[in-house]
């Protein structure tokens, strides 16, 4: 098995691969057609600002690319990748995202008096049956780091976390799946996030 993570300058590849390869799975990033469409599962990483981020994709040619993608292949897009899922973002202006995932992409709201952005380790609350998270339970920590996050999509989220109002953590759409926290950085709670998608 292979995992392609696409390579459009905005994700921390180098952690993404470490992870896949201490899970014994053979990652490698790619950021051409051929490689990618070989690919027995795909990752969408990212980090940074969501315009920034699509033209970095369409100005590579992988816009299309991921799409076609999203349509046969299990897709996971993590943090700033998951953002890219939705129809579009507010962040610094309006910006059309995939569209692969019905939904829009927000600052998180302030009033709670929470530190934004939402940055370390916060539970898991579980909303729906997920096979991405089969592996573990409600409460299990993840880490975090943004300022933005998912809205309009209550049909595709199967988990939570509270951060003074209640974030989109997780969403699932067919084979098409996302974590607005990064399962790299979340240590074996994350690994066994990696573990369900190798599965899938």
């Amino acid at each position: 098995m292979t995992v392609g993570i696409v390579d459009y300058g905005c994700g921390n590849l180098f952690s993404l691969i470490s992870m896949f390869d201490s899970l014994g799975v053979k990652a490698i990033a790619a950021d051409d057609a051929v490689t990618l469409y070989k690919c027995d599962k795909v990752v969408l990483p990212g980090v940074g600002a969501f315009g920034a981020a699509v033209e970095s994709l369409r100005s590579r040619g992988l816009l299309p690319v991921v799409n076609a993608i999203a349509k046969s292949t299990p897709m996971l897009g993590i943090c700033l990748g998951m953002q890219l899922l939705f129809d579009r973002s507010y962040e610094y202006g309006i910006n059309d995202g995939l569209g692969i995932v019905r939904g829009e992409v927000k600052p998180i709201p302030q009033t709670s008096g929470l530190k934004i952005p939402h940055m370390g380790w916060n539970a898991l609350n579980i909303v729906k049956q997920s096979r991405l998270l089969k592996n573990i339970s409600s409460g299990e920590y993840v880490y975090f780091v943004h300022s933005y996050c998912a809205c309009g999509c209550d049909d595709s989220v199967v988990a939570t976390v509270d951060h003074g109002t209640s974030i989109v953590a997780a969403v699932e759409r067919g084979h098409v799946f996302g974590t607005q926290f990064h399962p790299e950085k979340s240590g074996e709670t994350g690994l066994k996030i990696m573990r369900a998608f190798m599965e899938i």
